[in-house]
């Protein structure tokens, strides 16, 4: 009776066989990375410095076109670090690209300011950021008629970093689909050029070339 009880009961155990081995090892691979993904994610906006999260949210509405939607995330971004200097220019420039321009110029101005004030001598990025300010200020100007403005800022923003605002980079030329942009150094020497001339001679707009004058965010 009891040994008929135990190979009942040593019948009655489920078989482990390969196949399921396998697809135990398949699921707790996928489980495992899954969990990994996750925490990684987390810990990346657990330990980023406050504001980041939503300025990367607003660059991407920024790309889109979605200025308005960019704009809540970058004063999103400056409600949590009032001088985080990723929201301030992308802030300024959504207002540039959605034609308000005097809030554009007030923030730009803004920014300058602030980084002047502020900047320490080897902070590379924050000085390529005040070029990138001085240079998209500057393309405000010309997109207003200001064009003496316009090209003291240029020549500003290429004095305190000429790299940071000497073209596009890969990204952005992907980004935009233009490979024939219209750097700051040449829209300023042609500003120089035709302002020297005499007022009736001038051409100061030219339509098909300012229209590839893309903004500057280091």
């Amino acid at each position: 009776m009891g040994r008929t009880a135990m190979t009942v009961h040593a019948r009655s155990r489920p078989r482990v066989t390969a196949s399921l081995l396998r697809r135990y090892i398949t699921l707790m691979a996928i489980f495992t990375f899954v969990m990994f993904t996750a925490w990684a994610v987390a810990k990346q906006y657990l330990q980023a410095p406050p504001g980041d999260f939503e300025v990367r949210q607003g660059d991407i509405l920024l790309s889109d076109r979605k200025y308005d939607e960019a704009i809540e995330r970058f004063e999103a971004a400056l409600a949590t670090e009032p001088n985080h200097r990723g929201a301030m220019m992308g802030r300024a420039i959504a207002y540039l690209q959605s034609e308000r321009y005097g809030e554009a110029e007030a923030a730009f101005s803004h920014l300058i300011s602030f980084l002047q004030d502020n900047l320490e001598p080897d902070d590379v990025t924050g000085t390529a950021v005040l070029a990138g300010a001085h240079a998209n200020r500057g393309i405000l100007y010309d997109r207003t008629g200001r064009h003496e403005e316009a090209l003291s800022d240029y020549i500003q923003a290429l004095r305190i970093d000429e790299g940071a605002v000497e073209g596009p980079s890969v990204f952005h030329r992907i980004l935009h689909g233009n490979t024939r942009p219209a750097t700051i150094r040449k829209r300023a020497e042609y500003l120089a050029e035709q302002l020297s001339l005499p007022e009736d001679q001038r051409l100061l707009a030219v339509p098909e070339v300012d229209a590839r004058q893309r903004m500057h965010k280091p």
